[in-house]
Parts: C-alpha cells; sequence; structure tokens
C-alpha cells in the first residue's frame, strides 16, 4: 500500500503536472530550451541529494534497525514539500525548485528504506512476485488519483474550480494528502524488522561513512553485485529520465499538454497488469531475461520518440512504456535482492539508489545539452539509446538469475 500512496507523487507531480507548471508557470516568457535545461538542472540536483545521501542514512538505518522509521521519515519530508508546491505563485521558478527537490529528495529518500523492507517480508521464491504487486499496485494508485486530477484540469468547473490552474495547484495538495492517508496501513500493520541491531556507535555519522566504505570495498570484490550494479546505473538512468522529461519533450514537440497527460493515464494503467505479468515471469525464466525483454521495448520506445510526429504515437509510446517500465523496475529490485545480505538491505539498498539516482543526474542534463547544442529535441531523446545499449551489454556479463549472495561479516 505505500507504494499505492507514494506513486501518486510519481505520477501527479513528477511525470504530470510539475514539467507543465514548471514550463508554462513558473517559467513564463521564457524559451522551450531554457526552461527544459532548468527542468533537467532540477531534477538533476535533487537526484544529486540522493547520491550522497542514501548509502550513509541506509548504514545508519542498519545500524539502529530503523528501517520503517527512516521510511516515515522522509515520506513526511517529501508530503510537506508537496503540499507546499500549491502555493508558489506564477513566476517563481526558483521557489518551485526549491520545493520541489526537496520533495524529490524526501521520495527518493523514503524509497531506499521501503526497498530495504522487501527482503524481511518475503522468501526468495517469491520475491519476483512480491517485488512485481508492489510496482503493479502503485500504476493502479497512482493512475486513479491521477485521472481524477486530469479531469479536474479539464473540466474545471465540474468541480467548481476557476480554472485548470487552480485545478493543478488544488492537484499538489491532494498528492500530499493521499500519500499520508495511504501510508498509514505501512506504519500500523508492517513491524519494524527485528534482526538485532548493532551497538550503536557515539559518532553515527562517521560509523556510516566508515560502514559506507567497507560496503563498497567488499561489492567491487563480489564480480557479479558490481556488474549487476554498473548495469543498472545505465539502464536505469534511461528509464528515470522518460518518466520525468516525457511531458516536456511532447511540450518541445508541440504537443498540447492535456494530450501529454492523457498519455501517462495510458502507461500507468498498461503499467498496472503489466508488472503482474512481469512478476510472474520472472518467477519463470528469472528476473535477468524479463530485465532484457523490458530493455528491448525501451529502444524500441527511444528510436519511435526520436521519429513521432503526430500526438497518436505518442499515445502509443505512453503504451509501451507502460508494457515495460514496472516489469523492468521489479525484476531489478529483486535480482537486487537475491545478492545482499537481509541484515544489511538498506545499506546495500543505499548504493543501489544512490547509482540509480547518481544516473538520473546525468540523464536528463544530458537530454537537456544535447537538445539545447543542436537546437533539437529529437537529438536529446536520442541520446538515450546509448544507455540502454550499454546497460544491456553490461548485464549480458552478470551470470544466472540467483546471483552470488554477500556474506555478512
Amino acid at each position: 500500500m505505500y507504494d499505492w500512496a507514494n506513486s501518486a507523487f510519481a505520477t501527479t507531480v513528477m511525470a504530470g503536472f510539475f514539467p507543465v507548471f514548471f514550463k508554462q508557470y513558473w517559467n513564463t516568457g521564457v524559451s522551450v530550451t531554457e526552461s527544459t535545461f532548468r527542468l533537467g538542472l532540477v531534477s538533476s540536483l535533487a537526484s544529486l541529494l540522493i547520491v550522497f545521501m542514501a548509502p550513509v542514512l541506509g548504514a545508519v538505518a542498519d545500524y539502529l534497525g530503523r528501517r520503517k522509521g527512516m521510511l516515515l521519515a522522509f515520506a513526511f519530508l517529501g508530503i510537506i514539500m508537496t503540499a507546499g508546491l500549491s502555493l508558489v505563485s506564477a513566476g517563481a521558478w526558483w521557489l518551485a525548485a526549491v520545493l520541489y527537490v526537496m520533495a524529490l529528495a524526501g521520495f527518493s529518500g523514503a524509497n531506499i528504506f521501503y526497498d530495504a523492507l522487501l527482503p524481511f517480508i518475503s522468501d526468495d521464491a517469491d520475491l519476483d512476485r512480491t517485488s512485481a504487486l508492489g510496482f503493479s499496485l502503485g500504476y493502479l494508485g497512482g493512475g486513479l488519483l491521477l485521472a481524477l486530477n486530469v479531469l479536474m484540469t479539464l473540466h474545471p468547473d465540474w468541480f467548481g474550480l476557476a480554472d485548470s490552474t487552480s485545478a493543478i495547484r488544488i492537484s499538489f495538495l491532494m498528492v500530499a494528502v493521499w500519500w499520508l492517508v495511504f501510508s498509514l496501513p505501512l506504519v500500523l500493520n508492517v513491524p519494524e524488522p527485528d534482526d538485532h541491531p548493532e551497538t550503536v556507535p557515539a559518532n553515527m555519522l562517521k560509523a556510516g561513512f566508515c560502514r559506507v566504505w567497507e560496503t563498497l570495498h567488499e561489492i567491487r570484490q563480489l564480480r557479479t553485485v558490481w556488474l549487476f550494479l554498473v548495469a543498472y546505473w545505465l539502464y536505469i538512468d534511461g528509464v528515470d529520465t522518460i518518466v520525468r522529461m516525457a511531458v516536456d519533450y511532447g511540450l518541445s514537440l508541440g504537443f498540447d499538454h492535456k494530450h501529454l497527460i492523457l498519455a501517462l493515464l495510458i502507461t500507468q494503467f498498461t503499467g498496472f497488469p503489466a508488472a503482474l505479468v512481469f512478476g510472474r515471469l520472472g518467477s519463470r525464466i528469472g528476473p535477468r531475461p524479463g530485465i532484457f525483454i523490458a530493455l528491448v521495448i525501451y529502444m524500441l520506445v527511444t528510436v519511435s520518440g526520436v521519429l513521432m510526429n503526430d500526438v497518436s504515437e505518442f499515445y502509443f509510446l505512453a503504451f509501451m512504456i507502460g508494457l515495460a517500465q514496472g516489469g523492468i523496475q521489479a525484476l531489478s529490485r529483486s535480482l537486487y535482492a537475491r545478492m545482499i545480505p537481509q541484515s544489511r538491505s538498506a545499506e546495500f539498498f543505499g548504493f543501489y539508489n544512490m547509482l540509480g539516482k547518481f544516473a538520473a543526474v546525468l540523464g536528463p542534463i544530458m537530454m537537456g545539452w544535447v537538445g539545447a547544442l543542436t537546437g533539437s529535441p529529437r537529438s536529446g531523446i536520442l541520446s538515450l539509446l546509448v544507455l540502454f545499449v550499454a546497460g544491456a551489454l553490461v548485464l549480458l556479463r552478470v551470470r544466472g538469475g540467483n546471483a552470488e549472495k554477500v556474506t555478512t561479516q
């Protein structure tokens, strides 16, 4: 249910209304390429925060045995900052950027500890299906709220609102409330893992950094784990960049934002059953082959996006992304969960999320920079193909679906 809760931020805010509002309301009078560059910069700054925070936070959470507590603290940060976006006035792009960076840091930070709970609530045999179920419910929950928010923007008078601008402002507030309310099942029913935390050192921060350094050295000695993390770093860059920049790309091609938001709904409701299918596929043929299938779909989407001219093609690409997105996320998480020690799950998932967010530092900037350099947003989207191909080539060297498991020292 936490996936159901926080996916509202990923859909309505991150992929949907924030890019539109940032470009057309908070950046009024600014050129298309400049607003795209600003959006890429804002997304990258938020990811950069997680890059530096994630491993240390994970180590501290493992020391304290407080994965659930850390999850809720970061979720609350994201909820408050998201609600704050509803108060930002026109033209104040810098204030919107600050709130968004903090909200995204809360969202991403909470996901570190959410992922770290996976080995505690599922055994190895069910990891693929459990991980996929979470993503599937996320697509459904996020899609339902996005559908309501889209309806509010298309027909604000039905809800007693003055215009679509008011509808989008209220949508930010609704996301915060949705995120808070549907986090309650986790708060009330999921216990803090009882894995006997270690003796808490006097200098927690220093101990966290030392633990991170030791773990990094361990990971580098484990070839399978290291190769998987490199592959994940490469291909998830393309996945995250498409999520964050797809609406902006469509706007740059001249598509009306209402069509683009409707395309996001197609992605959400396609992703709901597709993630469940990928979960079962991972259980039968292994998570690694399932990831390869998703990567092929993303390569086709990238090439098709460069050639796209009509909004109907954008709808089709949204459907294709929905087929692959939940699958690649769920199977990557379950494959990695098989490799790591349960007692240090937050720390190892800190590295996992760090690499994902470090990739997202480069992806949006690369897309915006290439587009600005060439004067064509199509060139920017084509650059993402390199990431998917490179990720697939490295993943080929990760042997089997059940990789070597790190031993706890």
